[in-house]
């Protein structure tokens, strides 16, 4: 199973903290959130220290999308968050009200997407980092997903990230530098029955992220897919059901159903905490020591090495019929 972190759909566009400083030139050398926090360095709006990084970061509602939007903050860092529901992000703009902005956006929703976008940039100046975390589960097969199930999930999970990704894409061309970071998943990599609208998409998303890569790169745009295992978030608790169900593949789909639905509660599993601790770290490596897909999580990694090891078998099962 992988960790499907899920900050849903969200409607209009709004801003839970907003301050009109934009033309500040005053140079605040201490980060936000120290004693000085409060005078100097109390709005997220003000220029901060030249290492400072700008982040757009969706899903941040819960799971993985807050925690890396905690981490980054407390890092120093300046934060959009974006979720369906803003109000489940005042904790961490009170928290961080130097650092964090917290706006409501649905990434299915191109208007609401160019507005997030033009909200970080006036407000910081520009972008160095987003994250396209965003995403929803649907549990249902093949037959029983329904097309408008289908285009939802990939507008959510693939149309969404490219949207954004086009977005900010002329203004770190203009900057020569930014990264993208599209949270996937193992399933990206594999497939299992009973998520095959949420699977397909985020194969979509991993070519997504391999195509940009090689155009972006000489720009010096870095593009990574996350590959997050299993973590204990509440994917499977907040995943939707395909409105058919076909009793026929009820067993067929048992385990995954049931190893999704148990995330939240398994004790075993991977913290948020570890994975943003990894997209801190993936964000200030070299760029010559990013490769474009990372597994996150031991397990991921396991998975990911088996992956590849049934795939090199598939090959020469498929040389040996292609050459006789």
């Amino acid at each position: 199973m992988s960790e499907w972190h899920s900050s849903g759909p969200c409607d209009a566009l709004s801003v839970t903290r907003l301050t009109a400083r934009h033309g500040s030139s005053r140079q605040v050398t201490e980060y936000p959130g120290s004693a000085d926090a409060g005078r100097s360095g109390s709005d997220p709006w003000e220029r901060q220290d030249v290492m400072t990084l700008r982040w757009l970061i969706t899903g941040c509602s819960s799971g993985l999308g807050l925690a890396l939007a905690r981490a980054a903050a407390d890092a120093g860092h300046r934060v959009l968050a974006t979720a369906r529901r803003p109000s489940a992000l005042d904790p961490l703009a009170a928290a961080h009200p130097a650092r964090v902005v917290a706006a409501r956006l649905d990434v299915r929703d191109a208007d609401q997407c160019a507005a997030a976008v033009r909200l970080a940039v006036d407000g910081f100046g520009g972008l160095d980092v987003l994250v396209n975390n965003a995403g929803c589960g649907l549990f249902g097969t093949v037959e029983e997903t329904s097309d408008e199930e289908l285009r939802d999930q990939l507008e959510a999970l693939v149309v969404g990230p490219w949207r954004l990704a086009r977005l900010v894409l002329p203004l770190m061309r203009a900057q020569g530098s930014g990264h993208i970071l599209n949270v996937s998943s193992i399933a990206g990599r594999t497939g299992f029955p009973g998520l095959a609208g949420y699977i397909t998409a985020k194969h979509a998303l991993e070519g997504l992220t391999q195509a940009l890569a090689t155009e972006a790169a000489p720009f010096g745009i870095r593009v990574t897919a996350l590959e997050p295992g299993p973590f204990t978030t509440s994917f499977g608790a907040k995943a939707a059901e395909t409105r058919a169900r076909i009793p026929a593949y009820e067993e067929i789909t048992r385990q995954t159903r049931e190893g999704v639905q148990g995330l939240a509660d398994d004790p075993s599993l991977g913290r948020p905490a570890e994975f943003a601790e990894l997209v801190l770290r993936v964000v200030a490596a070299p760029p010559a020591d990013t490769p474009v897909r990372i597994p996150v999580g031991g397990p991921a990694h396991a998975t990911i090495a088996a992956v590849e090891d049934a795939a090199r078998q598939e090959l020469r099962q498929a040389r040996a019929l292609s050459t006789t």
